[in-house]
């Protein structure tokens, strides 16, 4: 770090230097994002020219790193706030800076009124990533209202024609990658719905307008929230560009007591040089360093009920699956909804999280052992956030669902959302999950939550916008409770598919649930999208009946499982009317997946495509995957050879099955010939072992 007479400070990383700097008005500067600097060069930063001088204010420079309201900030302020009296801007004094284990803490407090601002970076020896948070503290007496406390404002370095990249989506499409142009002022994405949401997701991308997958810079960023949230890209004027992300959305706020303390969520940033493809690996590394709890473990490969049974079961039913399932290989059986209550259909029992006494009448334990017994692990569905109008739970306590006075109460799918952000439902709700996971041997949950937020009031409740933050904030309590107390637990998040996915929730689960749409085909677009961020040992992905059970589209076997490999590897097929021709390679199959799994699970992914062609390459060591696939061909040519990336041209490659040399250069400049079935729907998996 430079000195500090000099009010300037660098946050550097392995690759990368973060760079802000006091004005005299204490109004801090992000003066750069981008490649390494020495002390000297970063210093060097304060030679360069301001901005020209204009006659008439405009105030939207997008050079602030903390945007707080006050006189002429007329663009994005990602720091609001109202105080009792109604004064609304910030005259924020700097304090001090303090440094420890790693972070950098710059304290500023208002000129007048009681209010402690902390923003603090911080960077590690392994990444080039950078988390940032805030915390406000009131030091008075009367409350603050916080109307919107983002964790953190990127100042980017001015880019000719930027562009940004996102994820969206709906449920069934989510994690859908778009590449647009930056306009000009201010484009806002995010969720109103109190989860993640399936319709955008918490992260964004910026680079220069010219990069490739495989080179260019790219600035990125991600926020670490699994509840309602935004992110605000603004565009100058004279076209420079700001990122500022946050939880909360409008007009939402929340009351900041005398003495409280108010922390944001970890933002997460990221410039890399070498294109999306290293962007995206460098986030895959990230989240296995520091975000994921058992980064090392390999994900087994689960079968899920869901789709062979829905509500029409019985517990002889679930352990002829589970026989199935472990004859193709699986090491996970997962039941899924219906083994609860009055559960029979979607209309009942959830909150009654007792086994239904007609389809388990001796409870769990004859199905848990038959599972354990066939040499797999346990797992079973909940939705805990959730209740029935028409339950035992529902009935006892009506005022425990979020609600407001005089106004319906929406159902979504039958249900209502309880008000987790109260104390006592959030202490219920642990205390029924402790009991049921105390009580039966289950090795593996899978945590759903199937509908947004609606009449989201709290009655009674002095602040009730508390509810947006304090719901999430209670949900990650209890999951961090339960893996403590139960540390062989492993957690699958599920928000009816890709709805609840962000660093924030897999700080405390292990995989999430990608997708309600199986359809092989269309997970290709939706695993791509997923991958930008999030590695493949999170992306749980199934195998299911063909044709698909949504879409009604038939493809090949081979083609499902291939596009299943390129994640965490499941099934989710109805195991009772396969043919046995499709049960034995099934069974092949997973055998194969489990043989490459730590190279898609641990490697270093890498895009590929070439005309028709697409795929995905893993790295690992001496190891290299290739999964691939092409929907069809046209006017009989064949398919063009893939190019791989990332080899030693140097070295030779030998193809597992075949005893093909390769050449690491020919590879690399011409292409491997993937021989592809000629029909629709064509796929393959190849493996390269590099050769001294």
């Amino acid at each position: 770090m430079p000195a500090r007479e000099t009010r300037l400070w660098a946050v550097d990383t392995p690759n990368t230097s973060y760079v802000v700097a006091l004005d005299d008005h204490d109004r801090l500067h992000g003066l750069h994002w981008g490649p390494r600097l020495a002390p000297e060069q970063a210093l060097a930063l304060l030679d360069l020219p301001e901005a020209p001088f204009r006659p008439v204010v405009d105030g939207c420079d997008a050079r602030l790193d903390l945007s707080a309201a006050s006189a002429f900030r007329y663009g994005h302020n990602g720091l609001q706030v109202r105080f009792a009296d109604g004064t609304r801007d910030l005259e924020l004094a700097f304090t001090e800076a303090a440094e420890a284990d790693g972070a950098l803490t710059l304290v500023f407090t208002d000129r007048h009124y009681p209010l402690e601002v902390r923003s603090t970076y911080r960077a590690f020896t392994d990444t080039d990533v950078i988390e940032r948070s805030l915390v406000l503290r009131n030091t008075g007496t009367e409350d603050i209202e916080v109307v919107r406390a983002d964790s953190a404002t990127w100042v980017l370095p001015e880019l000719e024609t930027p562009r940004l990249g996102q994820l969206h989506g709906e449920w069934g499409a989510e994690t859908q990658l778009t590449r647009t142009a930056v306009p000009h002022g201010e484009t806002v994405i995010g969720s109103r719905r109190g989860i993640t949401g399936h319709q955008a997701n918490p992260w964004v991308a910026v680079d220069d307008g010219q990069t490739t997958e495989t080179r260019g810079p790219v600035w990125s960023t991600a926020l670490a929230w699994s509840g309602t949230w935004r992110i605000t890209v603004e565009k100058t004027p004279r076209g420079r560009v700001a990122v500022s992300a946050g939880f909360g959305h409008d007009p939402v706020s929340i009351r900041l007591r005398g003495g409280e303390t108010l922390e944001t969520p970890v933002c997460a940033g990221l410039h890399t040089d070498g294109g999306f493809a290293a962007a995206a690996g460098a986030w895959h590394d990230y989240a296995r360093a520091h975000v994921l709890p058992h980064p090392d473990e390999d994900r087994p490969v689960l079968y899920n009920s869901w789709e062979a049974t829905e509500f029409d079961f019985t517990a002889e039913d679930q352990m002829r699956l589970a026989k199935g399932a472990a004859a193709m290989g699986c090491e996970l059986f997962v039941m899924d909804d219906g083994w609860f209550g009055s559960r029979t259909h979607d209309g009942a029992g959830l909150g009654d999280w007792t086994p239904n006494p007609d389809r388990f009448p001796d409870g769990l334990g004859p199905l848990i052992e038959h599972v354990h017994g066939l040499g797999m692990r346990f797992g079973i569905w909940v939705e805990p956030e959730m209740v029935n109008p028409d339950s035992d739970l529902y009935r006892a306590h009506p005022d425990w669902v979020y609600h407001q006075p005089h106004r319906r109460r929406s159902e979504v799918r039958r249900q209502l959302v309880l008000n987790l952000a109260r104390p006592d439902v959030a202490e219920w709700v642990h205390a029924r999950l402790d009991e049921l996971l105390s009580a039966n041997a289950i090795d593996f949950v899978k945590w759903d939550m199937n509908r947004p937020f609606t009449e989201a009031g709290w009655p009674g409740e002095d602040d009730p916008d508390r509810l947006w933050f304090d719901h999430t904030r209670n949900l990650y309590a209890i999951l961090d409770r339960l893996r403590a107390d139960h540390p062989a637990l492993r957690i699958e998040s599920c928000s009816s598919g890709g709805g609840r996915v962000d660093f924030g929730i897999l700080r405390r689960t292990d995989q999430v649930w990608t997708s309600d749409n199986t359809d092989a085909v269309d997970r290709i677009a939706i695993q791509e999208g997923f991958a930008q961020v999030y590695p493949a040992r999170v992306m749980g992905a199934w195998v299911t009946d063909s044709p698909n059970p949504w879409t009604r589209r038939a493809v090949p076997l081979e083609f499902r499982f291939h596009v299943a490999m390129a994640g965490a590897l499941a099934v989710g097929g109805d195991l009772r009317v396969w043919s046995e021709e499709d049960l034995a390679r099934g069974a092949e199959l997973v055998a194969d997946y489990k043989r490459i799994r730590p190279a898609v699970q641990h490697g270093r992914r890498r895009p590929l495509r070439a005309g028709a062609v697409a795929g995905v390459q893993y790295d690992r060591g001496d190891r290299t995957v290739v999964l691939a696939w092409r929907r069809s061909r046209a006017f009989g040519y064949r398919d063009p050879l893939l190019k791989l990336h990332g080899l030693d041209p140097g070295a030779r490659y030998r193809e597992r099955g075949t005893d093909r040399l390769h050449h690491g250069a020919v590879l690399l400049s011409h292409g491997l010939d993937l021989r592809l079935d000629p029909g629709d729907y064509a796929s393959a998996m190849i493996e390269l072992v590099r050769e001294a």
